[in-house]
């Protein structure tokens, strides 16, 4: 008979691992204990509390293995060794961050990302910058992936040759652990990405599977032949069907089959085995005593493989982060996690909170700013939010209009359901509006990783080429150039206004258009997410300075918006309250507290629209009105008036 373990033996089994390894720290770290007294002491405090947690996720996830304790003692002794490595300025920020835990959701919070190289050239480059980002009011900046990848299609840096080593054509460790320090002095948290899914195959653990060594092989998921791979693919979608069917790949030259969810040169690391999870904790903490503050979790859905599921979003994934950010909370107590899910808001949803990933990416909004761009309607965009914005306690939306990747219209159906839209029929509309195929698009996209078996598509695309800006430059007159204009100003206004922090892909605060010279380079030309990866145009950045030129324009009235967000303290304080508008066009919400009151309005219609005074009243508002963006006083009249695609922070003048 099998003896099931109670709900207080985790609990004390953990307490008493610890207290029998701890002799085994204290004797091996006795040297640094002695000279820093202080900071072993903290790393002791935060070791009792937090073990024991670690310690029953592991437990669950490989209480079985025959050397589980093994694994616990070496896991014990990277943590303190991450921890004796750190540097005293890393460990200041760990305390002051505990102290004040959610430094993160304040109005002055302002993201910024790039590529490295191609916004700057180089880390060098990034350095120069940091008086531009500084202006533009970043307190945030995420790097794109910078290590060490193959040449040639490497996912845009997301296959990983090395954690430790930053691509020589980008700079140095050395490099970026200076430029973290000084951006930290402006005030600028450095976020870069955990590509913790999978390694590159020239990856050091990689090339010695490659030569058949069974411990690295078993850091991978490897197969002699078609009989495991077709009986976890009965269950799986195809992600990249472009590249290879389903999800592994055949090596002819060591007659394997691997697992690899995206690109062939991705190899799915095997985290069933408990020394791939230390050797990725060790990664981690190193990354963080670089001085990164933020590491965004790449493709957090798909880390945990289980046969006959679709090995996506299982709940031994969540266990995994939640093991990782417990370590964090040992040895690196400032870092903070990102996560990238681009599934299902309900999975989306599961990934946040305080002791997973304290932020994350809202593609449901991103992608409905962009749906109620196309249907000038916003009553998906309403019912969504009103629905799903909401978070756990101590955490944050990041909210952003497009990033380095495509645009996936992930939507629920369900919500769809409700308001009697058809969501298979709604996402080919989307697909054939954005990439202009739809008969009266203003969308200049492209489509990615179209699937003829599913229908399936992805869009790409600048903010401004999707916008409208770049078919109005080439085809239409200055009044459509204007609309464009507004349109772009108008859904960077909610991700400023609507609360947690908003994201800026940069190069859109100056209006990049779609960059079509990629098809040129055969390494990026069947990737069509290069068309919005384009170099930083000097011209257009010299131009921003000038308000009677578009890129000035843009710049300016986003640089209007970003200063009025950091005046305003009552968007970072709690939730907002939606509003229905009582015009189909008009997305509507309020912040709200006993001294502020503010709503915020705005119209997705490309012509002029009214919103009832009933809404105000209901808003508890009263005339004269201010409008926070113009400064304009609006006096009562029996509706409120809004231009195409204008936006306005009303609250009563006092």
């Amino acid at each position: 008979m099998v003896k099931t373990m109670s709900e207080h033996e985790p609990i004390f089994l953990a307490q008493r691992t610890l207290e029998r390894l701890q002799p085994r720290l204290e004797t091996e770290f006795s040297a640094y204990a002695a000279q820093n007294p202080r900071a072993w002491g903290q790393f002791q405090t935060r070791l009792k509390q937090h073990f024991p947690r670690l310690f029953q996720i592991l437990l669950h996830l490989y209480g079985n293995q025959y050397d589980f304790f093994y694994h616990i003692e070496v896991l014990l002794r990277l943590m303190a060794h991450a921890w004796t490595a750190r540097d005293a300025e890393l460990q200041a920020l760990d305390a002051a961050r505990e102290e004040h835990p959610n430094w993160f959701q304040s109005h002055q919070m302002l993201g910024g990302v790039c590529y490295t190289d191609l916004f700057a050239g180089n880390l060098a480059g990034i350095r120069e910058k940091i008086p531009y980002f500084k202006t533009l009011g970043l307190t945030i900046l995420h790097l794109m992936p910078l290590f060490k990848s193959p040449e040639g299609e490497n996912d845009g840096g997301y296959a990983i040759s090395s954690y430790r080593e930053v691509d020589p054509r980008l700079g140095t460790m050395e490099e970026l652990r200076a430029l973290a320090k000084e951006l930290r002095a402006e005030g600028i948290s450095l976020v870069l990405d955990f590509v913790f899914n999978h390694t590159s195959s020239e990856h050091e653990w990689a090339v010695k599977a490659r030569a058949g060594n069974p411990v690295y092989q078993d850091y991978y998921r490897m197969y002699p032949n078609r009989q495991m791979p077709d009986a976890y693919e009965a269950h799986l979608r195809e992600i990249f069907p472009d590249e290879h069917p389903g999800a592994f790949t055949y090596f002819d030259d060591i007659d394997q089959w691997v697992w690899t969810t995206f690109h062939s040169n991705q190899w799915d690391l095997n985290y069933a085995n408990p020394e791939v999870f230390n050797q990725m904790a060790n990664e981690m903490l190193f990354l963080a005593n670089q001085g990164v503050e933020v590491l965004r979790l790449d493709a957090v859905a798909f880390i945990w493989k289980e046969l006959g599921t679709t090995c996506e979003n299982l709940p031994e994934a969540h266990m995994l982060i939640q093991a990782f950010n417990a370590i964090a909370r040992i040895a690196a107590p400032a870092l903070l996690f990102k996560s990238e899910a681009i599934v299902h808001p309900d999975e989306v949803a599961k990934y946040i909170h305080s002791e997973e990933c304290q932020l994350s990416y809202n593609p449901l909004l991103m992608a409905l700013l962009w749906n109620s761009l196309a249907t000038r309607e916003v009553d998906l965009l309403h019912y969504s939010m009103s629905n799903r914005f909401a978070l756990p306690p101590g955490c944050a939306w990041v909210n952003y209009v497009r990033c380095h990747d495509d645009i996936g219209w992930t939507f629920s159906d369900e919500d769809a359901s409700a308001l009697g839209i058809n969501a298979f029929d709604h996402r080919q509309f989307l697909n054939a509006f954005f990439t202009g195929v739809f008969e009266g698009s203003f969308g200049r996209g492209l489509p990615f990783q179209e699937n003829p078996k599913t229908r399936d598509a992805r869009i790409s695309g600048t903010c401004a080429s999707l916008a409208g800006l770049e078919k109005a430059i080439t085809e239409e007159t200055e009044v459509e150039v204007d609309i464009a204009i507004r349109r772009i100003l108008l859904i960077h206004n909610v991700i400023l206004s609507i609360g947690g922090i908003p994201l800026i892909y940069l190069g859109d605060e100056v209006g990049t258009l779609n960059d079509y010279s990629y098809r040129q380079n055969p390494a990026k030309a069947d990737d069509s997410r290069w068309v919005h990866r384009p170099e930083a145009d000097p011209e257009l950045y010299a131009l921003s300075t000038d308000e009677s030129t578009i890129s000035g324009k843009i710049f300016h009235g986003l640089r209007n918006l970003i200063e009025l967000r950091k005046s305003t303290p009552i968007i970072q304080q709690g939730l907002p309250e939606f509003i229905d508008s009582g015009n189909p066009h008009v997305f509507a919400y309020r912040h709200a507290d006993e001294a502020t009151n503010i709503l915020f309005l705005n119209n997705f219609s490309d012509q002029p629209q009214t919103v009832s005074n009933n809404v105000l009243r209901l808003c508890n508002l009263a005339f004269p009105l201010v409008d926070m963006v113009s400064g304009t006083v609006i006096n009562g009249d029996s509706v409120l008036s809004l231009a195409p695609c204008q936006y306005l922070w009303l609250q009563s003048e006092s």
